[in-house]
């Protein structure tokens, strides 16, 4: 497979991932799983099931570079703490716009402001159709509810702003797959572990525990180190924007799915959102030009 077959076929497997990520993070907050636990158990698997292999490996030197511990800070534990506390406060739909939808646009900004990296043609039209989509859907929506945004919302927004420094940095960078997804998921740990078990309140005895062991195995394993694998890979062979837009189609075909399977309501103004949203970061436009990949 060439480099650019190999970067849609990681982009595909991290969008499988991150579908069920906003699907099984909505699911939690159903389930009555806090954000502060789900979060300390996604990356206490992860840290007992990488630190070994690093140990055995004799690769930890790399754990001491600053990298590591920025990228595990934002990617990881601010990420986690401002996303998952988002689905409690709102449905799959709001995450699809609000954080997915906007991870693009955010991506794009952060590239500039860090690294002056000028926006092309397609970016600007597409920054310029998220932002209209944006708006409109806000305006519905206070037409409708006499509330354009919620804390849940913001919440996304924020999220999306720390994956959009987190995709940036991982490009610019260049760490390989390994270091980055181990980085991340061990500095996560070491950060966040002892901050939650000395001051933020546990609720272990209130979700079923079925479903915190499959959310934890699924966040753990699948959210944290395979989709960061596959990721880092795509973005190496298709760049940061590119595959900030693609991998964005999961979730809006989760935000999709979620209104049958976990019964969220779906309004005007919210499909006006996704497929504002779904247009911008897929830049269709491209498909039909002879450059277009």
């Amino acid at each position: 497979m060439s480099p650019k077959q190999q970067g849609y076929l990681y982009v595909l497997i991290t969008m499988c991932i991150w579908g069920g990520f906003t699907l099984t993070a909505r699911l939690s907050a159903n389930w009555g799983i806090s954000a502060w636990d789900l979060t300390a158990l996604r990356f206490v698997l992860a840290f007992f099931i990488l630190m070994p292999i690093l140990i055995y490996k004799k690769d930890t030197a790399f754990l001491w570079k600053k990298e590591p511990l920025i990228l595990g800070l934002i990617g990881g534990v601010i990420y986690c703490l401002t996303a998952y506390s988002a689905f409690h406060y709102a449905p799959a739909a709001h995450a699809a716009i609000f954080l997915n939808g906007c991870i693009p646009l955010c991506t794009a900004v952060a590239a500039y402001l860090l690294f002056q990296h000028a926006f092309d043609r397609h970016t600007w039209l597409s920054l310029g159709i998220m932002l209209f989509s944006l708006a409109a859907m806000c305006y519905l929506m206070y037409q409708q509810t006499g509330q354009a945004l919620g804390l849940g919302d913001l919440l996304f927004f924020l999220s999306a702003i720390w994956w959009g420094i987190f995709t940036v940095l991982l490009r610019f960078w260049k760490l390989s797959a390994w270091h980055a997804m181990a980085g991340v998921a061990i500095w996560s740990a070491i950060i966040y572990i002892p901050i939650y078990l000395l001051f933020l309140p546990k609720h272990f005895t209130e979700p079923d525990p079925v479903h915190l062991i499959s959310q934890v195995l699924f966040h753990g394993i699948f959210v944290v180190i395979i989709a960061t694998l596959t990721y880092v890979e795509a973005i190496k062979r298709l760049g940061a924007f590119k595959t900030g837009s693609i991998v964005t189609l999961a979730p809006f075909i989760a935000a999709i799915i979620a209104v049958p399977l976990l019964n969220e309501p779906l309004n005007f103004a919210i499909v006006c959102g996704l497929i504002g949203m779904g247009v911008g970061a897929l830049q269709p436009w491209r498909w039909f030009t002879p450059q277009s990949s």
